[in-house]
């Protein structure tokens, strides 16, 4: 806000934020829909001091954007992903916090490859663990009785560089999530 960046170190402007992201919310929300947009906003959590109940943790800017959002996520970092000493990603836990499109509420748990997004890969190898198509004994994974390889990276590799095995794990797990 201009008021903030004219003004004195110090001085302060209660809830100049909350006000102009309000007023900027009101003239976005028409143009926004009219033209068939998708609108992103990524914001950063704070401390309210003096919480005992509830959660102290807060969104900054007032309460326009929680209003008008129509799908709001909390996504955390669980671990990194990391080749050698070499951070390549984050394992990440997303929340839906609010959702006027689907069921709000739900939780997901996936890899996010720095330059390359959500791990495909990675997620065909924990979800065939977890509707059976890809059987784990240790850190072996094997599928149809033959072993694929030892670790969950290997199995990545492997499957990377064999698409069309890739593809039949994917045509599998499509077909079990159609029949939940």
């Amino acid at each position: 806000p201009k008021n903030e960046i004219e003004g004195d170190m110090g001085e302060s402007a209660v809830g100049l934020h909350a006000r102009l992201m309000s007023q900027a919310l009101r003239k976005l929300t028409g143009t926004i829909a009219k033209t068939n947009t998708t609108c992103i906003f990524i914001n950063q959590l704070r401390e309210k001091i003096g919480v005992m109940f509830g959660n102290p943790e807060t969104t900054t800017g007032g309460n326009a954007l929680k209003f008008y959002a129509s799908v709001r996520l909390d996504i955390r970092r669980v671990t990194s992903i990391k080749d050698g000493d070499e951070v390549i990603g984050n394992q990440v836990r997303v929340k839906v916090v609010k959702n006027k499109v689907a069921p709000p509420f739900r939780k997901a748990e996936f890899e996010i490859t720095f330059g390359e997004g959500i791990s495909k890969i990675g997620e065909i190898v924990d979800l065939g663990v977890e509707y059976g198509i890809i059987q784990k004994s240790g850190s072996w994974f094997s599928y149809e009785g033959t072993k694929l390889a030892q670790g969950r990276d290997a199995v990545k590799k492997l499957l990377k560089d064999n698409p069309e095995l890739c593809e039949q794990l994917e045509a599998k797990i499509m077909a079990e999530l159609a029949g939940k």
